[in-house]
C-alpha cells in the first residue's frame, strides 16, 4: 500500500489550452479604454490648475498695479502737504481807541511762499481763528483788485485797516508781486502778500482783541500744508492811538 497520496489539479479544458500562467495573468489584465481615461482626466486636472494660477496671476498684477497707484497718490499729496503752504514773515496789530477801553481790532500778516512750495492761491486757503471766546473758519473775501485800495464791498485805508469784512471772511492785498498778474495766487519766493483779519467783526463784540488776549491762527491752503501762529495782544497800549500798529 503507497504511504503517499498525490494531489492531483483538474484543469478544465479551457484552462487547460490557456496554459498554466492563465490565472496569475488574468489578476493584473490592462483594459486600454480605462487607462486612456485616466490619461484625459489628468489633463483636464492640470489645464484647470493652470488656469487658476493664471487667474490668481493676474489679479496680482492688477492688485499691485493698484496699490503702487495708491502708493504714489498718496506720497504726492503728503508731499503737498508739508511743502504746499505759507510762511509769516511779519504780523502787527492795529489798535482801536473808539471805545472804551483800547483793544486790537485789526491782525496784519505777510506771508510768502514757504521754502519749496508751488504756488498757493488765498482763494483755496482758509484761515482757523481761535481765541479765548471765539472759533471760526475765515475764508479769503475774493472781492478785491490787485492795487489793495478799492476792495468793493472792503474798504482799504492807508494804514492797513480793512472795513466792510463780515464774521467769516479774511482780506488780502499784494505788497510785492513779482510778475504784478497773479493776485491772489503766491507763484514766486519774491511775492509778498498782506493778510488782514477784522478782529472785532470775528469776535463780534465791536471792539477786537484786549491786552493780553492769544489768539491762534491755522492758515491752511487747498493741498493741507499748514502754519500755525499764536499771537498774544500787548499788555499795555497806553499812549497808543486809533489804528496805530502794534508788534505782535
Amino acid at each position: 500500500m503507497n504511504r503517499f497520496s498525490t494531489e492531483t489539479t483538474v484543469l478544465t479544458s479551457g484552462e487547460e489550452a490557456r496554459g498554466p500562467d492563465w490565472r496569475q495573468h488574468n489578476m493584473f489584465e490592462d483594459n486600454e479604454t480605462d487607462r486612456g481615461q485616466v490619461g484625459i482626466g489628468t489633463l483636464i486636472v492640470f489645464i484647470a490648475m493652470v488656469l487658476v494660477a493664471a487667474i490668481a496671476a493676474g489679479v496680482l498684477v492688477n492688485t499691485a498695479g493698484f496699490l503702487q497707484a495708491t502708493a504714489e497718490d498718496a506720497g504726492q499729496e503728503s508731499v503737498d502737504k508739508v511743502t504746499n503752504r505759507l510762511d509769516v514773515v511779519s504780523s502787527h496789530g492795529l489798535v482801536n481807541d473808539t471805545g472804551s477801553s483800547k483793544a486790537v481790532d485789526s491782525l496784519n500778516l505777510t506771508v510768502r511762499l514757504a521754502a519749496g512750495s508751488g504756488a498757493v492761491s488765498l482763494e483755496d486757503t482758509t484761515i482757523k481763528y481761535v481765541s479765548d471766546t471765539t472759533a471760526r473758519n475765515l475764508v479769503y473775501n475774493d472781492e478785491t483788485d490787485s492795487s489793495g485800495e478799492t476792495l468793493q464791498n472792503v474798504t482799504q485805508s492807508a494804514d492797513g485797516f480793512s472795513g466792510g469784512l463780515n464774521s467769516t471772511e479774511y482780506t488780502a492785498y499784494s505788497l510785492d508781486d513779482a510778475d504784478d498778474s497773479s493776485f491772489p495766487v503766491l507763484n514766486g519766493q519774491a511775492d509778498r502778500f498782506e493778510i488782514v483779519i477784522n478782529t472785532s467783526v470775528v469776535e463780534q463784540n465791536g471792539a477786537g482783541l484786549s491786552t493780553g488776549d492769544s489768539v491762534e491762527l491755522d492758515i491752511t491752503s487747498r493741498s493741507g500744508g499748514s502754519t500755525q501762529v499764536i499771537f498774544t495782544m500787548p499788555q499795555q497800549l497806553a499812549g497808543q492811538t486809533d489804528n496805530d500798529p502794534v508788534p505782535l
